[in-house]
């Protein structure tokens, strides 16, 4: 097949990009902003046209949580129009979404029939994108995930790398639950997906199996990459003075998808080591 990948200097899409080598039975077209701009209709259409595109995989998307709510049009475009775009190719697609479409006041695992309450900007966007693209494509396949860190591109595991080196003393939040996925995991279940002997659209979720608040996997990145002269103490969400609210509690059930591609997913701290062992290089 000729694959689209959308979003490749992203976390996400650079490991779809160092993936790629291990499924060299595909011809991939690896494309950010600079080459091909999806919010633009013409473009991807010539795009998709002129290369035979088969397979669309949306990693692309507007991440910021807080600059999400002070620039909505500009989040709706990326994370929703431009979806909705890629989705009208007459083409297959995988797209990646999130667990801001719920609500995050959940105490129980949230599974794919759950109703969705987005209460950020950023997951009204995200959950509008999803929409568009069922619209669109009624044969795509969604992935919700969660809490994504990687060795590329700014995020939680690098940060608390930094400070933890620079600082003797930092505050993480504990109430906070979710599961950390190293978008390596993510990468290899996209790939799961699109070498499945049978298509199988439909709304997924994956992420890491095991849950933890940031505080406990702060103390994880610390201890695995060997950082003992920072302590770490939990507080309250309400002390951190978020600008956009946060889900308490966005664990997602992933029985589906392991059951419909029959797969075993690592526990978030494996995958951790795996991720500073690479960083270690």
């Amino acid at each position: 097949m000729n694959i689209l990948i959308t979003g490749s200097n992203g976390q996400l899409g650079n490991e779809m990009r160092v993936l790629s080598a291990a499924h060299g039975k595909h011809t991939y077209f690896f494309t950010d902003v600079e080459e091909l701009d999806i919010t633009d209709k013409d473009a991807v259409r010539a795009f998709v046209a002129e290369n035979g595109i088969e397979l669309i995989v949306n990693c692309a998307a507007y991440t910021n949580v807080d600059k999400a709510e002070e620039d909505e049009a500009t989040a709706l475009k990326i994370n929703a129009e431009a979806v909705g775009i890629l989705g009208s190719q007459g083409v297959k697609v995988i797209h990646v979404s999130t667990d801001y479409v719920f609500s995050g006041d959940e105490h129980v695992p949230c599974r794919e029939t759950d109703p969705v309450a987005p209460r950020t900007a950023y997951g009204r966007t995200k959950y509008e994108g999803e929409k568009l693209l069922l619209a669109e494509c009624p044969e795509a396949v969604i992935l919700r995930t969660a809490w994504l860190y990687s060795t590329y591109g700014n995020n939680f595991v690098k940060t608390m790398i930094r400070l933890g080196k620079e600082k003797e003393q930092l505050g993480v939040v504990f109430d906070q639950i979710g599961t950390p996925t190293y978008a390596a995991d993510l990468a290899e279940a996209i790939f799961t997906v699109i070498e499945s002997p049978v298509w199988r659209a439909g709304v997924y979720h994956f992420t890491n199996e095991g849950v933890c608040s940031w505080y406990d996997f702060t103390l994880a990145i610390h201890e695995l990459a060997g950082i003992s002269g920072c302590q770490v103490r939990p507080i309250l969400s309400e002390e951190y003075q978020y600008k956009t609210p946060r889900p308490h509690y966005s664990v997602l059930d992933k029985s589906k998808f392991k059951k419909t591609f029959d797969v075993e997913i690592p526990h978030w701290r494996e995958s951790l080591k795996r991720c500073l062992q690479t960083l270690n290089g």
